[in-house]
């Protein structure tokens, strides 16, 4: 299945909005991983190429956490399939209700695409609150409370019988020098490992 056809025909076709054009068969898919924001320049996404920018940081945060990575491919195979909440580049610093609002029905249908996830990983406050937003919708009420993610680790959530678990941003330079986050973030993707094994 191609995600990006896929969801272009359940939700629409807007421009301005990156998708993932990939290949992928959803039924070995276990894990998803929400990255924040979509970066200005699709070659730099996860599935942009072997030297994307969003990969510098994500591949060596899997393999910290135990995953026998080199690339998004492994990861796939891996049944770990990463994407992002907003799915258009932000224009200015913090990521706006408005940017999440118009990329939520895309991850609403791209979360519906995989009927066998075992773990979905909130990486970063943009993708926890896309993610109560879509909750909200559905049930009325947020899955994830609102306390601090690190508060949140050590309680295990669910979501449908998926366990839900909120973490730190994956992408760009300032993860590299929030090194406490970086090991947080580490072992919330070794729990994940373990659970998708």
């Amino acid at each position: 299945m191609n995600i990006k056809k896929a969801l272009e025909t359940k939700a629409g076709i807007a421009s301005g909005i990156y998708l993932n054009d990939i290949d992928i068969d959803p039924l070995t898919i276990r894990a998803i991983m929400i990255n924040e924001v979509v970066p200005a320049d699709p070659v730099q996404d996860f599935y942009g190429g072997p030297d994307a920018d969003y990969l510098k940081t994500t591949i060596p945060l899997l393999q910290r956490a135990g995953a026998e990575v080199t690339s998004i491919q492994d990861a796939l195979r891996m049944g770990i399939y990463i994407t992002n909440a907003v799915k258009t580049p932000k224009t200015e610093y913090a990521i706006d209700k408005s940017s999440i609002e118009k990329s939520l029905p895309y991850l609403e249908e791209e979360l519906a695409l995989f009927p066998n996830i075992k773990v979905i990983m909130l990486m970063g406050d943009v993708a926890k609150k896309a993610f109560n937003m879509i909750t909200k919708k559905a049930t009325k009420k947020n899955a994830i409370p609102a306390v601090s993610t690190y508060k949140l680790r050590s309680s295990e959530i669910y979501y449908e019988g998926i366990r839900v678990m909120p973490s730190y941003i994956m992408t760009g330079g300032n993860i590299l020098i929030e090194k406490s986050k970086v090991t947080m973030a580490t072992e919330d993707i070794a729990t994940m490992l373990e659970i998708i094994k």
